[in-house]
């Protein structure tokens, strides 16, 4: 039972809450409502046939644990104990009506645990089995939501019958030899369905020159089906790949060598890969399940040893991390996954964010952005214009886990908070849900540039920013990172900063029209700052899909953590060094 809640969950309990896949406590039980189901992005709010959506016994496992028990489904929602003892009774129903008894024996319970996923298929029932057998044979441990530490004492004697997978999926499915074979780990359950043509370009990455840089994460605010639907409609935008909440199943929809327009600007959209998840935020959902990011963090393994992408914050972008185009896009830009997807865990399990001593060096040195995920509630108000689906009818404030950071302009819990210049031109920054312009998440990195009591002050958006950072708890020093700073230290204008990295008009031949390249007006580097840049700098280009044609420039630019999210600067305006 252990193993298979760290699997779910990782033990996490969010009593009254549920995940973003509708699940409920530690044994993630699901009662999914159509009202979760609406979701808001692709404006599915009205739909008549919206309750189709919640039919599957998959997302109702709750009520079937309430029957099992005897208990209400409202203290299996709000009661740990209760919450266990219904995922035990659903664990020994599904044991019972494939060997007909609960053996003592764990390694007979193979093909109960992997119908306990939910999975609709065998490939992902399979892979859930394989790690929670893996985590009864290794051990796991961690500091749960509720402050509890839980661990699994390895068991390596244990040897799952695997034989048992088949009796509890007995139909495994026959592949279409027409069908196109999706990029995935090979023990992923994953399809490819095609978008539609006209909401991508088709291109040949990364033989034609232009490399995979980054992978961007989104939360489609929208169910599974719908999102695939909608990236199968003429005109509207796609994501290389969509993942489903409730069984970690993966519909491919771009190729990873051509282009979806899933970012928001068109150059960060020919260097990355777009990953869709499936939740329902918009209506509750303040946490995502293990699986989920286990899932994801398996995809992305896999992307990164393929196309070379570093395992970074600055290269595992959240949509809210990319940066808009243009002075008019910059109000537009997306804010997800937000403030509950888990960067600490997500990070961890890449395997790229060791424990390390909190804490923030000397001023000049960088720090990494580090508060625990279950220990740094925060405040965040939602209004009728955050949720597309409707259901908010007055602004109200949330608390809850999250993953970031205010940034003030003093070091004050009652200071301002920062403004973006494009958000709020004439204010102060906002507490609300969608105003990214002073915030940080974790795993960002940034140049300390002062300190005062329990406040650390960060070079942010061409100013100094303060976050409370009490003994250091909330930054891990980061040493030896790559920090850039302006070459003219007494620039009073500052350095330009940009949205994208397209040739000079003077480098494109002739016939095809240069793409516009202007500086973000509002936005510069001053003398005397500094800024992470985690990879070395890069070369222009341009795409043109018509011919397939890649064109270069000469200049190269520095991606650097600017304010929450990246930006571009030219590296002949810059010098680098390393952070001690």
């Amino acid at each position: 039972m252990l193993a298979l809640a760290y699997q779910e969950t990782g033990w996490d309990a969010h009593p009254g809450s549920h995940n973003t896949g509708g699940g409920y406590g530690p044994m993630d039980l699901t009662d999914v409502t159509a009202a979760m189901a609406a979701g808001s992005g692709a404006g599915a709010a009205g739909r008549g046939d919206i309750s189709s959506f919640t039919h599957d016994p998959a997302l109702h496992t709750l009520g079937k644990a309430a029957e099992l028990t005897g208990t209400p489904a409202a203290r299996l929602r709000t009661d740990t104990r209760d919450n266990i003892r219904g995922g035990a009774a659903l664990l020994a129903a599904y044991e019972k009506s494939l060997t007909g008894s609960t053996p003592s024996d764990p390694a007979q319970w193979y093909g109960a645990v992997a119908r306990y996923s939910r999975a609709s298929g065998r490939t992902a029932a399979g892979a859930f089995a394989r790690r929670v057998y893996a985590t009864l044979r290794t051990g796991a441990s961690r500091t749960a939501d509720q402050g509890q530490h839980v661990s699994v004492t390895p068991d390596p004697g244990v040897h799952p019958a695997t034989s048992q997978l088949a009796e509890a999926y007995p139909k495994a499915p026959a592949p279409d030899p027409a069908a196109r074979r999706p990029e995935c780990p090979h023990m992923m359950t994953c399809r490819f369905l095609p978008a539609d043509p006209t909401n991508g370009q088709v291109a040949d990455r990364p033989a034609d020159g232009m490399d995979v840089k980054y992978i961007v994460i989104h939360d489609t605010e929208t169910s599974y089906e719908d999102a695939i639907k909608e990236f199968q409609t003429p005109g509207t935008v796609s994501a290389h790949y969509v993942m489903k909440a409730s069984d970690g199943s993966v519909t491919q929809m771009v190729p990873d060598k051509d282009i979806a327009f899933h970012a928001g600007d068109y150059w960060f959209n020919m260097h990355s890969i777009g990953i869709e998840h499936e939740g329902f935020a918009a209506h509750g959902a303040t946490w995502y399940t293990q699986a989920q990011y286990q899932e994801t963090a398996d995809l992305v393994k896999y992307l990164s040893h393929k196309y070379g992408i570093p395992l970074d914050r600055e290269h595992i972008l959240g949509h809210d991390n990319v940066p808009a185009p243009t002075d008019g896009t910059v109000t537009g830009m997306h804010w997800d996954p937000g403030p509950y997807w888990d960067w600490n865990r997500f990070m961890a399990l890449l395997g790229k964010q060791a424990p390390a001593p909190r804490g923030a060096g000397p001023v000049g040195t960088a720090v990494t952005i580090s508060p625990s995920f279950a220990h740094n509630e925060q405040t965040v108000t939602i209004c009728p214009v955050d949720d597309g689906a409707g259901t908010t009818r007055k602004c109200a404030d949330r608390t809850a886990p999250s993953n970031f950071l205010y940034v003030r302009g003093a070091p004050d819990a009652t200071a301002p908070l920062l403004a973006d210049p494009y958000l709020h031109p004439n204010g102060t920054g906002t507490t609300g849900i969608a105003d990214w312009g002073g915030t940080v998440s974790s795993g960002q990195q940034y140049v300390v540039a002062g300190k005062k009591g329990r406040w650390t002050a960060i070079w942010y958006a061409g100013r100094k920013g303060w976050i409370p950072n009490p003994g250091g708890r909330n930054t891990t020093p980061a040493p030896g990172v790559r920090i850039v700073r302006p070459r003219n230290a007494d620039a009073t204008a500052g350095v330009p900063v940009y949205g994208v990295a397209y040739p000079d008009a003077s480098e494109y031949p002739a016939g095809l029209k240069p793409s516009t390249m202007a500086p973000l007006g509002k936005y510069t580097v001053p003398g005397g700052e500094a800024y992470v840049a985690t990879r070395r700098a890069t070369g222009t280009d341009d795409f043109f899909a018509s011919s397939g044609r890649v064109v270069e420039g000469a200049r190269t630019f520095y991606t650097i953590q600017y304010n929450h999210r990246v930006e571009l600067v030219d590296a002949a305006d810059m010098r680098a060094s390393r952070s001690k």
